[in-house]
Parts: C-alpha cells; sequence; structure tokens
C-alpha cells in the first residue's frame, strides 16, 4: 500500500436497468463491464479492500469470480431508484465496521459503469487525494458545453440559457470547465459516516482525458466504449 491510510473501495451494482438492462455485466469484448472495475482497483496498489454491494446473486457471483469481495446481498431499501448512492455506501461501511470489525480511513466510490478508468487513473487520483490532505475528491474531464452557449426552447422560440456580457463572447474566449465524468469518488471516512456528505471543504479534482471518460447507461454509451477500447488496445498493440 502506499500509505498508513486505510482505503475502502465500494462499487455499487444494481441488477435492475431501464436504459441498458442487465448494463452491469453486460459483456465488453468478452469481459463484464463490472470486471473491468474490479480489476482497476485491484491493480492500482492503493486500495485494501475492493467490495461489491448488489442486490443481485447473479452480479455477486461474477464479481466474486473477478477477485472482489461480496460479503452481503444489498437491502432491498437500498436497490431502488431512489436510493441515494451515500447511503449505500455508508451501509457498505457500517458492515464492515459492525460485522467485520474493520475500519477504513478513506472510502473510495467507483462506478461499474466507467470501465475505461484504468489503474493508473486510481492510483494517480489517489495520490492527489493524499498529497493534498484532500477532504473529498472526483474525476473530472473537460466539459464540451458552455453555460453560455446553452440555449432553452419554448414553443420553438430559442433563449439563452443564462443571460449576461459573457453570452456574446467566442468559444475560445471562455473560461475552460469540468465535467464530473463518474470514474472515482474519493472522500474521508469521517466526512461521509459522521457528516452524511461526500463532498468537503477541501474538494480535488483528477483530470481524465475524454476516450477513458465514458460513463455507460445506455446501448450508444456501451458502442462508444467499445470504440475507445479498441483503439487504445489498438495503439498499444502497435506500440
Amino acid at each position: 500500500m502506499m500509505s498508513n491510510h486505510k482505503c475502502l473501495a465500494v462499487i455499487p451494482a444494481r441488477g435492475g436497468s431501464k436504459g441498458l438492462p442487465g448494463k452491469n455485466i453486460r459483456l465488453l469484448h468478452g469481459k463484464p463491464l463490472i470486471q473491468y472495475s474490479i480489476e482497476a482497483a485491484l491493480n492500482s496498489g492503493c486500495v485494501d479492500e475492493v467490495v461489491v454491494t448488489t442486490d443481485s446473486e447473479e452480479i455477486a457471483h461474477v464479481s466474486g469470480q473477478a477477485g472482489a469481495a461480496v460479503p452481503f446481498i444489498r437491502p432491498a431499501e437500498l436497490a431502488t431508484d431512489e436510493a441515494k448512492s451515500i447511503d449505500v455506501l455508508k451501509h457498505a461501511v457500517e458492515f464492515y465496521e459492525q460485522i467485520k470489525n474493520q475500519f477504513f480511513d478513506v472510502i473510495m466510490l467507483l462506478q461499474p459503469t466507467s470501465p475505461l478508468r484504468n489503474a493508473k487513473d486510481i492510483t494517480e487520483a489517489y495520490t492527489l487525494f493524499l498529497s493534498n490532505q484532500a477532504d473529498s475528491l472526483q474525476s473530472v474531464t473537460l466539459s464540451g458545453a458552455q453555460p453560455y452557449l446553452l440555449r432553452e426552447l419554448d414553443n420553438g422560440q430559442l433563449t439563452p440559457y443564462l443571460k449576461g456580457e459573457r453570452e456574446h463572447l467566442r468559444r475560445q474566449d471562455l473560461k475552460e470547465l469540468y465535467a464530473l465524468n463518474g470514474a472515482i469518488y474519493i472522500v474521508k471516512r469521517d466526512l461521509l459516516m459522521d457528516s452524511g456528505i461526500f463532498v468537503g471543504r477541501q474538494n480535488y479534482g483528477y483530470i481524465m482525458p475524454k476516450e477513458r471518460s465514458v460513463d455507460i447507461d445506455d446501448e450508444f454509451d456501451l458502442k462508444m466504449a467499445e470504440f475507445f477500447w479498441r483503439e487504445s488496445n489498438h495503439k498499444e498493440s502497435s506500440q
């Protein structure tokens, strides 16, 4: 491990998905989607335990085969569309503390729908978190949308979403903005468990390229991930 801090990586994976049925174990180049996140966490060198929290016996089996711990099946009340990620995380931490008597300083959330996030991303994000003594960190990617370039449609009429002097600036004159890409979230255990929040005062961003920032929610996203996976592996094989 890279520090004296103990880190628990939590991978939440519900069985139900409306946008892409069974998405957490859909195959991406012959491998279940969730396996990419499990392997990235295990290979990062900065995580003490990788746990999958799921309500699905099938996902639990696939995750166990991939090397993750699956010590419980998530309660039904935490597997609904309304269930909050923070409550799912707290449940996992409470299980380890109360049932297994294991304690962690840092909690990492890795969504299985970000299969292109790799072990190096996790290691670098965790290093950034520790070196800055951060309270929390989220991975981001350069945003392709600028608020001053967004428009609203009302009965066919187009109006600026934000009004102001920047409305007429050229795109190249606008400040670079970043969007959460859903790949990596890190938070101090005490902030999560004692304050019930996931973003602290000392909050940092880890920048990832767009080609590793695909967050799979539907078939289009899956095709995008397949494309970037092929591109990445083609580059590696030709080097």
